[in-house]
């Protein structure tokens, strides 16, 4: 037998020893009232810190009774809807909106045209890097590439460790600037080399927003059109922070508060983010409706739709998890403010793209998944679609490859943990380390020669 037949027989041996040795049951959580994912069964979240930056709006009090209510997301206090409302036409939305998660405050014009300057004039990496780094080991996983470059970019820091403000600063905004050009350059070399695809890499221009210049380095023609820019300008705001209670955040407060340099920091948060539970969801949306469509004849048909849902849910068809994917949020009941915002855009991209027959079938699942879900499971609160639902299709019918859908949520989300490792570095001053409760038993150690 060789090697690797011989660690492949070990390992599926032992893998039985893990499960065995490593469950813990469900009554044992309760007993000891430990809230799984840090939530309680209603979805209330144990408080862990105390932000400025944000803040999520699901339940409102109404005569001293918490009661659900539609969701709002407030940037340092300003709702998501007045800031897309406000840059209505505009470019640079999703650049106010980092401005405003990095400073608190609403930049003036001269403000922002000079913060869109130095994102401009940061907007280049160290000579060589795509070559040498980026190309180097190309890979499918476009954000372990990122992760990749991230943690390479630290060697060509002579300030890397240097944790006072300003230099941090320096360094958020520069990750803000490249992330979409790691991003795509890592998808062009896996394209090319993987795929055998055409390699190009095209430079972004100074002028351009953060998602125009993603449209422009991604597209072999360089070409997109205003609503495609709008549409983007407008996924990556609502993507852009989310409270500090979300996964990828709280990573980046829980690795910053141990004293690590920002590109650990960052990285840690892309790990975070690639999990399917996470950033990765709207890629399971996107396979979900695949399948669908290959066994819903009529999208206009409601009770079809909702036939074949239900068989989603009694684990008979897709991935037999049992899960509508889409639907439902950790924090929100009634509705999802970004799913609601972003509607809107959907429904005129799709106008222009000639995709009205998908978003019917996309509308007839919205109405029915949630009234299926909680007529078959026991819910403590309301489900709705979740921002995830839409945004999978609007990335395709912006012809962006699937590749790139959780890159492009790192895109958005580099400017909310930006905001997140400074105000941790300014205002806190201790590690954050939660307790577990141990049940491990003491147990006489025997001699290796008498082991059974």
């Amino acid at each position: 037998m060789n090697y690797k037949e011989t660690a492949d027989t070990y390992l599926s041996e032992m893998e039985g020893m893990c499960i065995q040795n490593d469950h813990i049951s469900k009554e044992l959580f309760q007993e000891f009232g430990v809230k799984t994912g840090l939530r309680d069964e209603k979805g209330k979240g144990v408080l862990t810190g105390l932000t400025n930056i944000s803040e999520i709006q699901a339940f409102e009090y109404k005569e001293g009774e918490k009661v659900p209510c539609d969701g709002r997301l407030l940037y340092r206090g300003y709702d998501i809807k007045d800031l897309i409302r406000g840059g209505s036409g505009q470019k640079f939305a999703y650049e106010e909106a980092a401005y405003l998660l990095l400073f608190g405050k609403l930049p003036a014009e001269a403000e922002l045209q000079k913060f869109c300057s130095v994102l401009s004039e940061s907007r280049t990496m160290p000579t060589n890097f795509t070559r040498d780094v980026i190309m180097k080991a190309p890979s499918a996983d476009v954000m372990n590439s990122m992760t990749r470059s991230v943690l390479t970019l630290a060697s060509y820091d002579e300030k890397a460790s240097d944790l006072s403000i300003e230099n941090v600063l320096r360094q958020c905004l520069q990750l803000i600037s490249i992330f979409p050009m790691l991003a795509v350059y890592g998808y062009h070399a896996y394209n090319h080399y993987d795929k055998d695809g055409s390699m190009y890499i095209h430079r972004p221009a100074p002028d351009l927003s953060i998602a125009e210049n993603f449209l422009r380095i991604l597209r072999p023609d360089m070409e997109y059109t205003e609503l495609e820019a709008r549409v983007l300008d407008v996924a990556l705001l609502i993507h852009a922070e989310h409270g500090g209670g979300n996964n990828s955040t709280f990573t980046t407060r829980v690795v910053t508060s141990s004293g690590s340099d920002t590109y650990s920091s960052i990285a840690a948060a892309l790990c975070s983010l690639k999990g399917k539970r996470h950033g990765g969801a709207n890629i399971m949306v996107m396979q979900m409706m695949e399948d669908i469509k290959c066994h819903v004849r009529d999208y206009e048909d409601e009770e079809e739709v909702a036939h074949y849902l239900q068989k989603i849910l009694n684990k008979d068809a897709f991935d037999k998890k049992g899960l509508i994917y889409g639907m439902g949020h950790a924090v929100y009941s009634l509705s999802d403010p970004r799913e609601v915002i972003f509607k809107g855009f959907v429904e005129k991209l799709a106008a222009e793209k000639g995709r009205e027959k998908d978003l019917k079938l996309y509308n007839n699942i919205e109405a029915a998944a949630p009234k299926l879900i909680a007529k078959e499971r026991k819910i403590f609160k309301g489900v709705s679609p979740n921002v995830d639902f839409y945004s999978g299709f609007v990335y395709e019918m912006l012809g962006i490859p699937k590749e790139l859908y959780t890159p492009l949520f790192a895109i958005a989300r580099i400017a909310g943990w930006s905001a997140h490792r400074i105000e941790e570095l300014v205002s806190a001053n201790k590690i954050i380390r939660p307790a577990y409760k141990s049940l491990v038993k003491k147990q006489e150690y025997i001699e290796r020669a008498v082991r059974e």
